[in-house]
């Protein structure tokens, strides 16, 4: 797994796979890239450092292990 953040754009970019991308899914401020088979290869975080923090905000909160779910 490969993780980079650009700064200047507020992106996070997260690459479990270095297989070839066919398609991608926009998920709110998530982009997914899959491989023709569906599994996923690259993660884009928009609005990274938002997202981020709100995701931290919510699961500092929370008193037992829940999922988190973003509001979009």
């Amino acid at each position: 797994m490969k993780v980079s953040y650009n700064r200047e754009s507020d992106v996070l970019l997260i690459q479990v796979s270095d297989a070839k991308v066919d398609y991608a899914e926009e998920m709110g401020p998530i982009i997914v890239h899959f491989t023709k088979e569906g599994k996923p290869v690259l993660l884009e975080i928009l609005d990274a450092s938002e997202v981020i923090s709100e995701v931290a905000r919510i699961g500092m909160k929370a008193k037992k292990p829940t999922p988190v779910e973003l509001k979009t």
